[in-house]
């Protein structure tokens, strides 16, 4: 896509009254291209200024934006020290205490089932003070973990805010994990507390909640309590007298007042568990300011979320998306959806017409979902009135061009940006993120997100401004993660331990930049494949794969090779109308070198009915290639569709 053109420009819509444009104004600053440069030029005015403007309320005012603790490097890098505030009160008490937006909703819950809830922020101000006042009567303070093991209900949402009430650093966990790892993160946290609910709803059929928790509770020996929320009219379900509780004999008979906790800056504000790790999970630590402010600021500059914005992305609670959007949508007053179930349930059409619907502003979609609804064509599309909608939003995987270019087109209606944005949990915010001011180019991420020094490093270590290679941070953020919980050396082994560069922040994400500034994303750099010599994102094998015309979705790894480095396979799912055969394969396999080039033909190409997913619709490759190569694939508990592992292996190469 290097020469790709413009397919859209900022608009008089998107340009004036923009949260963006605003900034820029009262600076006196021309241009978003030279606002990122100053953002970056001076990083101790950037920050504070955008906080100040995007309306963050401080109950202490720091004493020093920026301390490096004496160091040139920034692994131990503290912000906003000596300042006070609290995200509940900002997101929360502040527009429920406000006579004009106390009856604005805070959020829409929907069910598998069709029921909506429509909660306010007086509403959600209540409940949170009741259940901070619950936990507080099971011994929660201020600095003490508490896991939410919880479906996408209101009461989640409750509860997340009556822990940051609190000031108890929250764990969210996805309620998909069986366990053993919600067991290894909740003991790793030394977790106190644990809000589950009895069961969950996916497709229409019950998933035993408790019964896990009661299965992980043994492996968590600071574990005091469960609380469960009661979603099963019939049966009975294990109970531990004394430390079980049921939410509806204790959170409602509590006092609907509560005194929010006002945090320091530096204080932990979450801990968020990395996906798709290996071995022992990775627990990032958030601080109250860091985390605050980098999320502010995206949905801020980024989103253009504003009082009367929808949004709704497509995720689940225990990923960096879950918190990301509660928290950045509350601040700015806006309400947004919050969907119990499975996105393609009970037909493809149910998120669509959701976002008719409600009127949704705002849609975040991944890659694989959008190729989902691809295959199902257009024309069903037309009875629902999308015109709401002003941004869509993408993260977590590399676009193929024409995917990107169909929900542009068909969902979008060429008219609305699709803010890609690439970054991860332990930032809990992006790194590169594409702006209601700038043009687009199919794919793209855009540019680097404003106060985030990005840079570009080659195989050597070398800093580009054009061309392919490592992304790299050269200056600290606020939201970094500050470590990893109990595992100070393997986050400096992680991200300032690169051995071609020791002075950068290495994230992982093989990225490219074309000569016009236009970033795109390439996959991870553990993704890459290296074919004698050439080094090629997955990503961009993908595309070519889903340039052939019987190729309805795909997913590539690299396998060893003794002379080559690294063998090519690619998995394919077909398009209806086509069937499985060797002459398929081939015509499959000659197509990718016609694009690519001839060194990048596949080695093999499998067609197989379905690619394993998260229930984000993240298509998991490292499971796949260990799947592949004969290795064990880990913990599948993040997987939606482990069945789909089955079609994989049958001939596995190790290396010749």
């Amino acid at each position: 896509m290097e020469n790709a053109e413009i397919i859209w420009k900022p608009t008089k819509e998107y340009l004036n009254g923009s949260n963006v444009k605003g900034f820029m104004e009262q600076w006196g600053i021309k241009t978003y291209k030279a606002l990122y440069q100053q953002s970056i030029k001076d990083i101790k005015w950037f920050w504070p200024a955008a906080m100040d403007y995007l309306g963050v309320r401080w109950h202490r005012r720091y004493d020093n934006v920026l301390d490096l603790d004496g160091s040139k490097s920034f692994e131990r890098a503290r912000w906003f020290v000596g300042g006070k505030l609290s995200i509940a009160y900002n997101c929360v008490d502040r527009h429920a205490l406000d006579p004009q937006s106390r009856n604005r909703l805070a959020f829409i819950w929907e069910a598998e089932n069709g029921a909506v809830e429509k909660w306010t922020y007086l509403d959600l101000y209540r409940a949170a003070n009741q259940c901070a006042n619950a936990l507080k009567s099971l011994g929660v303070r201020k600095g003490m973990t508490v896991g939410l093991y919880m479906p996408m209900i209101p009461q989640l949402i409750v509860a997340f805010w009556a822990c940051m009430k609190v000031g108890a650093p929250l764990i969210p966990v996805f309620s998909g994990f069986g366990a053993k790892p919600l067991g290894v993160r909740l003991a790793d946290a030394k977790a106190t507390v644990l809000l589950t609910a009895d069961a969950g709803f996916y497709k229409d059929k019950p998933v035993p909640l408790k019964t896990t928790c009661d299965k992980a509770a043994k492996e968590i020996p600071s574990l005091k309590h469960i609380v469960v929320v009661k979603r099963q009219k019939d049966g009975e379900i294990p109970w531990i007298k004394n430390r079980d509780i049921w939410w509806h004999d204790l959170v409602p008979r509590q006092s609907a007042e509560f005194d929010t906790a006002i945090l320091d800056a530096e204080d932990l504000a979450m801990i968020l568990y990395s996906s798709g790790t290996t071995g022992k999970p990775k627990g990032t630590l958030h601080r109250v300011a860091g985390v605050f402010a980098q999320v502010v600021k995206e949905l801020g500059f980024n989103f253009d979320v504003k009082p009367d914005s929808r949004f709704y992305w497509i995720t689940n609670i225990g990923w960096m998306m879950g918190p990301w959007q509660v928290m950045g949508v509350q601040h700015f007053g806006g309400c947004y959806l919050i969907y119990d179930g499975n996105p393609l349930y009970p037909t493809h059409e149910r998120v669509l017409e959701m976002v008719a619907r409600h009127r949704l502003t705002h849609l975040g979609i991944s890659p694989t979902y959008s190729r989902s609804l691809k295959t199902k064509g257009e024309e069903w599309i037309e009875k629902y009135d999308l015109s709401c909608l002003r941004f869509l939003g993408s993260t977590g995987e590399p676009f193929d061009p024409e995917s990107y270019m169909w929900v542009f087109e068909n969902i979008g209606g060429a008219r609305a940006p699709i803010i890609n944005i690439s970054g991860g949990t332990e930032m809990c915010g992006c790194l590169v993120s594409p702006s209601p001011l700038t043009p687009l180019k199919p794919c793209s991420v855009g540019m680097p997100g404003l106060g985030m020094a990005v840079g570009i490093a080659d195989d050597e270590g070398r800093l580009i401004d054009v061309g392919t290679g490592h992304l790299v941070l050269l200056k600290p953020a606020p939201s970094l993660t500050r470590g990893f919980l109990g595992d100070w050396q393997r986050y400096i082994n992680t991200y300032f331990s690169w051995e071609k560069n020791r002075d950068v922040w290495y994230h992982g994400d093989y990225i490219r930049c074309d000569d016009e500034g236009q970033f795109t994303l390439h996959g991870r750099s553990d993704d890459t494949i290296n074919v004698a010599g050439v080094r090629i994102g997955a990503g961009e094998i993908e595309s070519a794969l889903m340039d052939h015309e019987s190729v309805r979705e795909s997913a590539v790894i690299g396998v060893p090779d003794i002379l080559k480095g690294s063998d090519i396979i690619c998995f394919v799912i077909l398009k209806d109308g086509y069937e499985p055969s060797e002459e398929l394969k081939a015509s499959i396999a000659q197509h990718v070198p016609k694009i690519m080039g001839k060194n990048l033909r596949p080695k093999a190409v499998e067609i197989v009915p379905d690619l394993p997913r998260t229930r984000s619709m993240k298509i998991v490759r490292k499971t796949i290639r260990k799947k592949y190569i004969g290795e064990d694939p880990g913990d599948l508990a993040s997987v939606e569709n482990p069945g789909a592992l089955d079609h994989i292996g049958r001939g596995a190469v190790k290396g010749r």
